[in-house]
């Protein structure tokens, strides 16, 4: 005791203990505070912050086309033909506005005084926080006819701004250049594919702006150029692509109340999702807010009410339900406002209360006229919703076959799961494996006290192309719904998860890939959560053994098998086997490989909330009934699958 009190006495807590960090020193202490992580998604935020200020400029009308380019040496240019970052004297701080801009936090034309009405970004702090976790960052701006030029190192400044050069007086713009710093983020190469979604996105949601992204990294640059003239409205049809739209004109209102700008585009299709995506001053809100009740409300009242005018629905039939119509339906809700003001932590929730009445208002009016003037629209539309309503009430009645009294109790589990002894959720675990025999090998190789095994028989129901009251019918589904405990869709509580982590376990080729996709196809469409809160998993059996002088090794990948091989020696005396399935390994390889928490590979499936547009269109792409979406989708991303098996 007497030496803790010695060791608290010798680390007091007064007032030299509080420490001031000068400058951009903040955010290289906590980077993860100002950009939420230094993973590869935080990485990619430091594009996003610099591309988001010149996206500024085109909602301001200034900028017309935004240019990134990745660059060989691994830097990142970002240009664009804005009125340029002003170059002036500063006179609160002393130097000029754009060093101002990259050096100082919470320092933009973000906070009133006329710089920009509306703006996204990272509420004013982007810029310098993109030099503060930069090895070095390099603006160039034209503006008055003068090219001026500056350098930052680490966020410090390397020299004054200086003027480099001319040009016409009407060419402006500013272009910036950085290379991440490797000392704080977990990789600092940039992915193409995950930046051409975001700016694929922003096109969409800044109606005329062009953005284009080059890739000068391979022998062959890559370039991809996005510009709507349609804006929401062509991002619905893109959305919609992987199914059949039900009419051919997507519904669009727009307008302005209460100092909020409205754009809504909306489409029905012939599947059985909601897809619906909100965004604020073209930032993503993926968990929705104000704005998105105020058109949920609209879209309820405004087709209860014509279906009831026009005899679409009986007087003495239950109104339709938001469930029912929005069948199918994908829609974005794109505002404008001044303000926002976001609910909780993660500002992913706006909670301006104005927001839910300008779209209720501007919704309810034009999507009114919109159905008077389009009856035959109307009709597929509510006749649907009707059938939607019929297959839930028969999904409501199949329902109570699959509920359970409580996640701890055993009564009610199915027959082919073979459960854990252990009740704490925490430490349980449940995997999902393909066919009877890979059960069988999976439940003897299985610890008992805390390794849940349930085997399923043949492919699961594609429930991208089925209502809710097909899935309770089906045998597989229903013991999945039943193992966990959680329920599907609005029964869902995690609370009443038994198992925190959830792993598929399927063959390493064709058919296990297509197994495993379906799997997740359901989890994604009814559990969602499951995977939003980090449960869901794949596992990583061997694709090779390799067996030499009574010694066994195995090998997950083709470049790792070629390394074991180079170790041991090529010779006669390998005998190396490709697994075709996990059937062909026993209960203790099995074991081994794939299933030893202390040796086991496990994949975690995460959604980036930020890209769950792409993630919609990847499963309704996949998983729907076009043949010609998915042809396209297997011939651009065919080039990254490993170990196909043909």
């Amino acid at each position: 005791m007497a030496e803790n009190n010695n060791v608290a006495a010798s680390q007091e807590y007064g007032a030299d203990q509080i420490q001031i960090l000068e400058g951009l020193e903040a955010v290289r202490k906590r980077p993860g505070m100002y950009i939420g992580s230094t993973s590869e998604r935080g990485l990619h935020h430091l594009v996003y912050e610099i591309v988001d200020n010149a996206v500024d400029e085109a909602l301001a009308g200034y900028c017309s086309h935004i240019i990134v380019n990745i660059n060989k040496d691994g830097s990142c240019t970002v240009e664009d033909d804005g009125r340029g970052i002003p170059t002036g004297i500063n006179k609160k701080a002393g130097i000029p506005a754009v060093e101002v801009v990259f050096t100082i936090l919470h320092a933009g034309g973000k906070f009133g005084g006329g710089g920009y009405k509306v703006s996204g970004g990272l509420h004013g702090v982007g810029a310098s926080v993109v030099n503060a976790l930069s090895n070095w960052l390099e603006v160039e701006i034209k503006r008055e006819g003068k090219v001026f030029k500056q350098r930052y190192e680490r966020g410090k400044t390397m020299y004054p701004l200086k003027e480099v050069g001319t040009c016409e007086f009407d060419d402006t713009g500013s272009r910036v250049t950085f290379v991440p710093d490797d000392t704080i983020f977990e990789t600092v190469e940039f992915d193409f594919n995950t930046l051409k979604t975001r700016l694929r996105e922003t096109a969409f949601l800044t109606k005329g702006l062009r953005i284009t992204l080059i890739d000068n990294r391979p022998d062959e640059v890559i370039e991809k150029s996005y510009h709507y003239e349609g804006g929401i409205k062509e991002f619905v049809t893109y959305l919609n692509r992987g199914n059949e739209a039900l009419y051919n004109d997507v519904i669009y209102c727009e307008g302005y109340k209460d100092n909020v700008y409205v754009e809504v585009a909306m489409q029905h299709n012939d599947g059985y999702n909601d897809s619906s995506y909100t965004f604020v001053n073209n930032i993503i809100t993926p968990e929705g807010g104000t704005h998105l009740a105020g058109f949920r409300s609209a879209i309820t009242k405004t087709f209860n009410n014509y279906a009831k005018e026009n005899k679409l629905i009986k007087e003495n039939e239950s109104s339709l339900t938001g469930d029912d119509i929005r069948e199918g339906l994908t829609s974005i809700v794109s505002i404008k406002i001044e303000e926002p003001q976001f609910e909780g932590q993660t500002k992913q929730k706006l909670g301006n209360s104005e927001a839910r009445g300008a779209v209720d208002s501007i919704v309810s009016e034009q999507l009114t006229y919109f159905l008077e003037q389009n009856p035959q629209v109307a009709k597929v539309i509510v006749e649907k919703a009707v059938l939607a309503q019929r297959a839930r009430d028969a999904a409501r009645k199949a329902r109570d076959l699959t509920r359970r009294k409580s996640p701890l109790e055993g009564g009610g589990l199915p027959g082919k799961l073979a459960d854990c002894s252990s009740k704490n959720a925490e430490e349980c675990e449940i995997f999902i494996v393909e066919g009877d025999s890979a059960g069988g090998s999976a439940k003897k190789a299985r610890n008992r006290s805390n390794q849940a095994i349930l085997p399923l028989r043949g492919k699961i129901l594609n429930v991208e192309k089925a209502r809710e009251d097909k899935i309770y019918t089906n045998a597989e589904i229903k013991a999945m719904i039943t193992s966990f405990g959680t329920g599907i869709n609005d029964d869902f509580d995690i609370e009443k998860l038994r198992y925190h982590k959830i792993i598929i376990m399927t063959d390493a080729d064709v058919d296990g890939a297509h197994i495993a996709t379906l799997m997740l196809t359901f989890l994604y469409r009814f559990m969602p959560e499951l995977i939003r809160q980090g449960y869901v998993y794949l596992a990583q059996p061997p694709l090779y053994k390799l067996e030499k002088n009574k010694k066994t090794w195995y090998a997950y990948s083709d470049e790792e098998l070629s390394n074991i091989i180079t170790e041991v020696g090529r010779d006669s005396n390998n005998k190396i086997q490709r697994y075709k399935g996990l059937g062909e390994m026993d209960a203790e390889q099995l074991w081994d490989t794939t299933m030893d928490p202390n040796k086991r590979i496990l994949k975690k499936v995460i959604i980036d909330s930020e890209n769950e547009s792409e993630i919609n269109v990847t499963f309704s792409t996949l998983m729907g009934d076009k043949v010609e979406p998915r042809r396209e989708f297997i011939e651009e991303n065919a080039k990254f699958v490993q170990n196909l098996d043909i």
